[in-house]
């Protein structure tokens, strides 16, 4: 069975959709990090659990021989992490930037889905969950931006 770091604090074993279960406290404990304590927090831990992830992924592979377990969670934590950091100002965005990460996800367009189906082992657990956190990032940075813009041509 995956650990408590792979689980994100055994979020990955809600019988029902697991990564959105893992990806919601992740956004929930990443707004408070950006709130309470830095961005800069974020981005190092989110580098420290891309790291570690990677190589406890690798281990719990070689061990179950079970690939991208759905219990392990820790690549939606990595991934929804960076959304957060590049589009997080508002509760809108962090919103937006949640709801973004799972369609991209989940839907693996692209780039995403091929990272999905041809890595292997931790980097391919984490890398389709790394790009779907920065499109994710970026289309939600992009949204905000837009509706400030129409809002801001409207009111002038």
């Amino acid at each position: 069975m995956p650990n408590a770091f792979l689980t994100f604090l055994y979020s990955g074993l809600c019988p029902k959709a697991p990564g959105t279960a893992g990806s919601l406290l992740a956004v929930i404990l990443g707004a408070g990090i950006i709130h309470y304590i830095s961005m800069e927090t974020l981005v190092l831990l989110t580098i420290l659990f891309t790291l570690m992830g990677v190589k406890h992924i690798n281990a719990y592979e070689a061990n179950s021989g079970n690939h991208d377990d759905s219990r392990i969670v820790i690549d939606e934590v990595v991934g929804v992490w960076i959304a957060l950091i590049l589009s997080s100002g508002t509760i809108l965005q962090i919103v937006l930037s949640f709801v973004f990460f799972r369609l991209f996800d989940i839907w693996k367009p692209s780039l995403i889905g091929k990272i999905d189906q041809n890595v292997k082992g931790g980097w391919g657990v984490i890398g389709d969950d790394m790009l779907a956190g920065l499109v994710a990032g970026i289309c939600s940075a992009a949204t905000f931006q837009f509706f400030g813009y129409v809002q801001n041509t409207l009111l002038n």
